[in-house]
């Protein structure tokens, strides 16, 4: 039961946040992506993981496992492999979501191969996937709640929750989608600028995974044959994205936290 994630919005500039889900499978579980190397935020992420590097006094992993408990997500399977031991013994300390530990330490395998190795803790229903260091200032209602008030498995393969590049705190870049109203999504062509970027947040189907090569890979791959399906679709995010990629960008994120909170 996940009382919190009912209620209503304002609608969403893409799948209606009032559209009725179709009755399909539930989703309890969540895969967050810990394991990478954190490379453009070194130096610090030579002694620190970058999931446990805080950003307004809370681990950033935090941040995320703080959301998807809110939305009442029972399980989080969480996959390590750079400074492994510091990520495990920090979330010893958690009691909500039940941490499982997907271990990664002979190899890294990238985000697909991640959740690949992973999916017999995942179990037979969609899950949420969530980067470990995705982070956003909330709006009225809870994003991850909204993502899946408008998960509709008979249409979707994937649903990503997607940034406004004009409206997210410290992203330069020309955007990853362009979306239609019913929110389907294609790829940014070479030289367009597109409205949204991935913020790092989606609710996948584990079946997509059946035919998946064996070692890593990007989800990118996925994404791409969910677009050549037309069953990747976008959600656009009620709040503001923090993108937080370099040690430069902490402060700023910090200091636009706090106003939040004012």
């Amino acid at each position: 039961m996940r009382a919190i994630c009912h209620g209503s919005s304002k609608p969403a500039e893409s799948v209606s946040d009032r559209m009725a889900p179709s009755a399909g499978r539930p989703i309890t579980t969540a895969m967050v992506l810990a394991a990478g190397r954190g490379t453009r935020m070194r130096p610090i992420t030579d002694r620190i993981p970058k999931p446990l590097v805080s950003i307004g006094g809370r681990a950033m992993i935090d941040h995320a496992l703080d959301r998807l408990a809110d939305a009442g997500i029972g399980t989080a399977v969480v996959n390590v492999h750079h400074l492994a031991d510091q990520i495990e013994a920090h979330l010893e300390a958690r009691s909500r979501p039940r941490i499982l530990i997907s271990d990664e330490r002979d190899a890294l395998l990238e985000t697909g191969g991640g959740i690949k190795r992973a999916l017999p803790l995942l179990g037979p229903s969609p899950f949420l996937v969530l980067n470990s260091d995705s982070l956003w200032i909330e709006g009225p209602r809870s994003n991850i709640c909204r993502l899946l008030t408008c998960w509709d498995e008979d249409r979707m393969d994937i649903l990503l929750l997607l940034a406004a590049v004009a409206t997210s705190l410290g992203y330069d870049g020309r955007g990853d989608f362009a979306m239609s109203p019913d929110g389907l999504l294609r790829r940014r062509e070479a030289r367009e600028v597109v409205p949204f970027v991935y913020a790092g947040v989606a609710v996948m189907k584990p079946e997509l995974f059946e035919d998946a090569p064996a070692g890593a890979f990007s989800l990118n791959r996925l994404f791409d044959r969910a677009i050549a399906a037309r069953r990747l679709f976008g959600l656009r995010l009620d709040g503001e994205w923090l993108h937080v990629g370099t040690p430069e960008a902490i402060a700023a994120a910090e200091a636009r936290i706090g106003a939040s909170t004012l």
